[in-house]
């Protein structure tokens, strides 16, 4: 049987539901930290059931930064009105528009960066390495590492959670997702800055 105190502290960690995560510490021999990647592992599992569902609902929320020269817009969408209005889903909403305004994002998924865009950044890695004399399969990997490491910049999904290092914004949504647990999508952001 798992202590009250860890079951109370994993979901301070986590904002799952203290049954979830009772039973998470239970299937893990009070192991916090292997706990917590359970919970990861079953938000990531709820997300891909609900890919398929209808997300009719959600909110547009905004930041302005106190200098009045950045602001943040972001469509975040959820299944139903009940959630959309829920304090979690609009603080879950407002941590993107943080994350939009400090990381400066450019594209929402790896999808959307065009191949062209790519493309260009790998003929800038081979000119900067132009020289090197480094056999082919390193070449490569270098190419592929820069190239990640840029989409870990540029694409908000795959960017570290300005919060929490260790998170990125997609283990943020899956997180949200396995709480809540309704399909939520992050539609589309705008970043304004004078």
């Amino acid at each position: 049987m798992s202590n009250i105190e860890e079951v109370k502290k994993l979901r301070e960690e986590t904002g799952v539901s203290m049954m979830e995560c009772k039973k998470a510490l239970e299937e893990n021999n009070n192991d916090i930290e292997k706990a917590k990647k359970a919970l990861r592992e079953r938000g990531e599992e709820l997300a891909g059931k609900r890919a398929g569902r209808e997300t009719g609902e959600g909110v547009v929320a905004s930041y302005i930064h106190s200098n009045q020269k950045l602001g943040v817009l972001v469509d975040v969408r959820c299944e139903s009105d009940f959630v959309a209005k829920s304090d979690d889903f609009k603080s879950f909403a407002h941590e993107i528009c943080l994350q939009v305004a400090a990381a400066r994002p450019e594209y929402l998924n790896e999808e959307e960066i065009p191949s062209k865009v790519i493309e260009e950044e790998k003929q800038i890695i081979l000119k900067q390495e132009e020289g090197s004399n480094k056999p082919e399969n390193i070449m490569n990997q270098i190419v592929e590492g820069r190239i990640k490491k840029f989409k870990k910049e540029k694409v908000l999904l795959c960017q570290s959670w300005v919060k929490d290092e260790k998170k990125t914004i997609e283990n943020l949504l899956n997180e949200k997702i396995a709480k809540i647990g309704e399909k939520i999508v992050i539609k589309r952001f705008e970043r304004f800055e004078i």
